[in-house]
């Protein structure tokens, strides 16, 4: 049975530490007193340490696994041995999916594509020894047959040998593998690949676990790669807590943490949020993240409930880099401070705003994207109570059944309200609306972009002209629905055969017939799917539009505030503390090289916070500092001004 983790560790470490055959003295400047002061700087309370890498080596004296061959002592026991003597939690890094002596030593362990090609991450099985090798580039291995066996042996040998505080097991949400263990296992079963996919992953993690909590019944265990907006339910039973790897400079950008915090926050388990030390990515020696930016991230973190973790990578030899752990501590010193007002165990999100994940990443990040710039939402779903929210938004990929349908009609026939994106209510087949939004579906678009013009009542900082969308609208026949937005169509698709100029073709003057927005009472509908227009091409007038027709319907928000665009708000509920928090971010990223970068904390002041709640508020003050805030009572709202803040700050209101 697996274990309930009510609350995690809030101030981590992930050490990683892949290491060549090639290089001597492996481990050999390693002390415990150099990794306690490192411990101590970092300010940590949990660190993530290692068994085995993505080389094959163990860093034990393994009798399953593979010694690394210049390592002279027990790294691993020394490790958690450190770690233990001064309370701080020591979970055991295990790799899966990339382990690059085993893949050479056994192409039967390879994973295959559907052509029976080796599955491999920009690695070139043909390539000489003296080739250059690209970064992240490994052979992907299969966890089933014999390879599963060796992962389980060896996770039998570790939790037998040490006192394991928790396992994490690296690279572990791969494709579907069409190796021929898995073609019998589909044959066998008569699963589709993406199931069968789903079933090689939970036998194998099922039977960890079974090792794992037989010895220690209340260790942590997680499987990195499983905490997606996509990740099957029966594997989320599997962990214990949900790790969220979100490299801001050099994964997604700043935007995509907070989408992935909100879905996790109500799952019931706790919540990891992992950046990295270094500038780039996972691998770097030497990289340095200035500690300003790992400030922000921490706060970031905090403000959506997770608890803060941090990627590095210790040198070959084992000693730790101190400066690292200075630059980490002063982050982990505001954890510290803040850690209550978004880490307690009851914590949730309060939002009167929900967004009906679609599955489709462009579509989803596009409109959370827009949202972060305007206003606080929960993310929400099937199995969500609707009922507390005001508005649901749909964000532009086909992603109702029938249940899921009616379940929306009856939101909005006890007067809940609607807006719909694009393609939202298109069935499976994309012949018919399942939704009664006063329009009939017609037909793809007809060209390869279209132009809309705005209505008056969705016209506020618009453009008085048709504007450009970098992909057309489905066409939809009016049957009882006000148009707020209508078309204007290109002359033609730019083909070689008829093209206009260096991009697209110039728009019709005649209106199509068929609009761009519509109301039905209670149900906004946009025939654009915008989030995955913004996600791709960040146009201001695609967001205008979609602020626009928000506020058409969504009318009571929980949290207002009047932070720029680029800050960031979330609110939390913490009803053991009888309180909300809002959290303020503020921190625009730049774009330098190939990273994203923040660079400068600016002071704001007064910035307005306005928060409405079925709770009466008795009183406001900021976060850590504790300073009080006068309260301004107004169309049930609590307003309070936030005289100045720099990066971060938290306005806790008291009922």
């Amino acid at each position: 049975m697996m274990p309930r983790i009510e609350s995690l560790f809030q101030r981590h470490v992930h050490l990683d530490f892949h290491t060549s055959e090639h290089i001597d003295n492996i481990g050999g400047r390693f002390t415990r007193e150099n990794f306690q002061a490192a411990l101590r700087a970092g300010r940590l309370d949990a660190i993530t340490v290692f068994a085995k890498c993505h080389h094959s080596w163990c860093y034990f004296p393994t009798k399953v696994g593979r010694p690394h061959p210049n390592l002279k002592i027990d790294l691993l026991g020394e490790q958690i041995a450190a770690c233990h003597e001064m309370g701080v939690k020591a979970p055991i890094y295990i790799t899966v999916g990339w382990s690059a002596t085993d893949a050479a030593e056994h192409p039967e362990w390879w994973e295959r594509c559907e052509d029976g090609s080796a599955h491999t991450c920009s690695f070139d099985v043909e390539a000489p020894p003296e080739r250059a090798k690209p970064t992240f580039s490994w052979i992907w291995l299969c966890p089933s047959g014999a390879y599963r066996d060796h992962i389980v042996a060896l996770t039998r040998e570790i939790v037998g040998r040490y006192d394991v505080d928790g396992l994490f097991y690296d690279i572990c949400a791969q494709p579907p593998c069409y190796c021929d263990r898995c073609r019998a296992g589909m044959a066998r079963t008569g699963l589709t690949p993406a199931d069968y996919n789903v079933h090689r992953w939970t036998d194998f993690m099922a039977q960890c676990n079974d090792v794992l909590h037989a010895v220690h019944p209340n260790a942590t265990v997680f499987y990195n790669g499983n905490a997606g907006l996509t990740t099957a339910p029966a594997i989320e039973q599997l962990l214990t807590h949900f790790e969220l790897e979100d490299l801001p400079t050099t994964w997604g950008g700043y935007d995509k943490f907070p989408l992935r915090a909100k879905h996790f926050m109500n799952k019931g388990k706790p919540r990891l949020a992992m950046s990295g030390k270094f500038h780039t990515s996972w691998g770097e020696f030497g990289g340095f993240k200035h500690r300003d930016a790992l400030w922000f991230e921490a706060a970031a973190m905090v403000s959506y409930g997770a608890s803060v973790s941090f990627g590095d990578q210790v040198h070959p030899d084992g000693e730790m880099e101190l400066a690292t752990y200075e630059n980490v501590g002063h982050a982990q010193a505001y954890v510290e401070q803040i850690a209550e007002y978004g880490l307690s165990p009851d914590t949730r999100g309060y939002a009167t705003l929900g967004l009906w994940l679609s599955g489709s990443n462009a579509d989803d990040q596009g409109v959370a994207n827009m949202l972060l710039e305007q206003t606080d939402f929960d993310v929400v779903g099937a199995d969500t109570r609707l009922t507390e929210f005001e508005t649901v938004i749909l964000p532009g990929a086909r992603c109702l059944d029938l249940s899921a349908a009616a379940k929306l009609a009856a939101f909005v026939d006890g007067g809940g309200k609607l807006l719909v994106l694009g393609e939202s209510a298109l069935d499976a087949a994309g012949e018919r609306f399942l939704l009664d939004m006063g329009v009939e579906y017609g037909a793809p678009g007809r060209y390869d972009c279209d132009y809309t013009v705005a209505g008056e009542l969705l016209d506020d900082d618009l453009p008085a002209a048709p504007f450009l969308n970098y992909e057309p609208a489905i066409r939809a026949l009016l049957t009882g629905a006000e148009v707020l937005a209508t078309l204007r169509e290109p002359y033609f698709s730019r083909t070689y055969g008829h093209y206009c100029s260096h991009q697209n073709t110039a728009n019709r003057r005649e209106m199509a017939d068929h609009p761009a927005a519509t109301r039905k009472g209670n149900v906004v509908w946009l025939a654009h799917r915008l989030g995955r227009l913004y996600h791709d091409h960040g146009a201001r007038v695609h967001r205008q539009l979609f602020i626009n027709a928000l506020g058409l319907v969504h009318q009571r928000p929980a949290l207002t505030v009047s932070l720029p665009s680029a800050g960031r708000a979330n609110l939390l509920h913490q009803p053991a503390a009888r309180r909300y928090v809002a959290h303020l971010l503020y921190g625009p990223p730049l774009s330098r090289g190939r990273c994203s970068v923040i660079e400068d904390l600016v002071e704001l002041r007064d910035v307005r916070v306005s928060v409405r709640v079925p709770q009466a508020v008795s009183a406001a003050r900021l976060a850590p500092s504790g300073v009080n805030l006068p309260l301004t009572y107004a169309a049930e709202q609590v307003t309070v001004t936030v005289p100045s803040m720099r990066g971060h700050t938290a306005v806790v209101f008291d009922y």
